[in-house]
């Protein structure tokens, strides 16, 4: 049977997804029919909603009507709007055990001599300043594979996944209170990564940002090996000596051997970027049912963007293991608030023109879409940006929604491993962390096959569940943790996504 025109989310909802472009005239519903073209991915009016009045979608209230709306209306942002409205935070309410599989799934990982397992093993150049950005590239750009050409200066090294500089634009002009506090944070959590082998941090010498006191701050002493190009003597004889030291590692990174370690080795950050109509629908609960599997499997996911949670933030209270957990969530909200009216700025303003074009209206309405990337599991634990993650199951961390900056700090905190959907196509990547790509809808992912790893617009078609797509996509997160290469991973992506979240004035 052909699938239905359009999809019903919740019994409650005033709309209903277009699950192609309707034409005008079309029948979706007893006695609805389309006033408009309703674009693919977008909203129509199922009954009327006066002005004024709350609009529903998955149950949940995503705005507010803006003129009076009849049924078979395109509903967007011409009659859609942002709205206050009372959330029940309902601290721990729908708790519940969390039983895990008797026989947990496995996956080929690295152990390393502290006990932590790596997905990748890769020899990292961290950079202290914007100032030695340059210095680190051209040590990294000896050993770099060129995926077109074959050219392979690692060939010797099978076991090596090779050699990245993460640099930045920051670093020094900026104030020593916490902006200086975060960019450590995430540069110590890059200089411990359990997929990097070895690393060199370079550094100018004259730069807010002192290596010596990036090392002693975050405890990174005897873990990496510094430079400062002043001290040097200049860019040749940092370079070569940068050269020397990565030669060096490379003999000792290339002995290591994947092993058999259970999935509770495993922290997935959870992401979305170019979202669209569908992500709600398809990708984005798919993910929530391969991360709802490894929690169950003893793992760790990380679900981050607290812009894009934003007006949603009621639904994981809910699940908070304490109403301290919980409230941590509510008090990052609050400072959100502050901090974009601060700066001149509104939360609704997150839905980028790609989102909107893609169907999505207001922010809560993406926020709704964007959390059912962490399944139903409860909250164990809210984090600051780039803080450890230290506990197993699901875990929340305060990030912009911009996914570069998110995910940086997710993998600072510690993810091996990243799942990221996307309706509208993104070509992400993020060394040292392998990036799995999910696409919400068949047509985009038969534009962008090389660049998307699952076609999540499987659940559109009515070809298999959400749960059976969440299956799958579990299966290809073990896969890809056990060294099979994700698509962005054949074309290099990883290293010019690094963005540490920058705060503070620029001086």
């Amino acid at each position: 049977m052909a699938p239905t025109p359009v999809i019903r989310l919740h019994p409650e909802d005033s709309v209903l997804i277009a699950r192609a472009s309707l034409p005008p005239g079309l029948a979706v519903a007893e006695g609805v029919t389309t006033m408009d073209r309703i674009p693919a991915g977008h909203k129509v009016a199922v009954r009327p909603i006066a002005l004024g009045e709350p609009i529903r979608r998955y149950g949940q209230i995503i705005g507010f009507a803006t003129a009076p709306i009849a049924p078979g209306q395109h509903v967007h942002t011409q009659n859609c709007g942002m709205g206050d409205f009372a959330k029940d935070y309902a601290y721990g309410v729908d708790v519940k055990p969390t039983p895990n599989f008797d026989l947990p799934a496995t996956f080929e990982g690295i152990r390393r001599p502290d006990g932590r397992v790596a997905t990748r093993n890769y020899i990292g150049l961290l950079t202290s300043v914007n100032c030695s950005a340059h210095v680190a590239s051209l040590v990294a750009d000896v050993f770099k594979r060129n995926p077109f050409t074959g050219d392979d200066p690692l060939a010797d090294y099978p076991h090596v996944d090779g050699v990245v500089a993460l640099t930045h634009k920051t670093g020094c002009g900026m104030t020593l209170d916490e902006p200086l506090k975060l960019l450590r944070r995430t540069l110590g959590g890059y200089a411990r990564h359990a997929n990097f082998s070895a690393v060199i941090v370079l550094g100018l010498g004259c730069e807010a940002n002192q290596i010596g006191g990036l090392m002693e701050e975050q405890k990174l002493a005897g873990r990496l090996r510094a430079m400062d190009i002043q001290e040097v003597g200049g860019t040749r004889k940092t370079v070569e000596a940068g050269i020397a030291f990565v030669k060096e590692a490379l003999t000792d990174a290339n002995k290591v051997r994947r092993e058999t370690v259970p999935a509770s080795e495993l922290t997935v950050a959870l992401q979305c970027g170019g979202s669209d109509g569908y992500s709600g629908i398809s990708a984005n609960p798919a993910l929530g049912a391969a991360s709802d599997l490894l929690v169950r499997h003893g793992g760790t996911v990380i679900l981050s963007e607290t812009p894009e949670t934003y007006g949603a933030e009621h639904l994981l209270t809910r699940r908070a293991v304490s109403r301290e957990v919980g409230e941590k969530l509510v008090s990052l909200m609050r400072w959100w608030e502050e901090y974009t009216a601060r700066e001149g700025a509104e939360m609704n303003a997150n839905p980028s023109p790609g989102n909107k074009a893609g169907g999505l209206t207001t922010i809560l309405e993406k926020s709704l879409g964007a959390m059912a990337k962490a399944g139903s599991t409860n909250l164990v634990d809210v984090l600051h940006y780039a803080e450890a993650v230290t506990k197993k199951g699901f875990v929340f961390m305060d990030t912009p929604g911009y996914d570069p900056v998110a995910a940086t700090g997710q993998v600072a905190g510690g993810a091996n491993l990243v799942c990221f959907t996307t309706g509208r196509g993104s070509v992400f990547g993020c060394k040292p962390a392998p990036s799995i790509k999910l696409a919400t809808n068949t047509p985009m992912y038969k534009r962008m096959e090389d660049d998307m790893d699952v076609n999540c617009g499987t659940i559109l078609e009515g070809e298999e569940t959400v749960q059976e797509c969440g299956q799958r996509i579990f299966e290809l997160m073990l896969k890809t943790a056990s060294g099979q290469p994700t698509k962005s991973e054949s074309f290099d992506f990883g290293g010019a996504e690094f963005a540490p979240w920058v705060l503070g004035a620029t001086m």
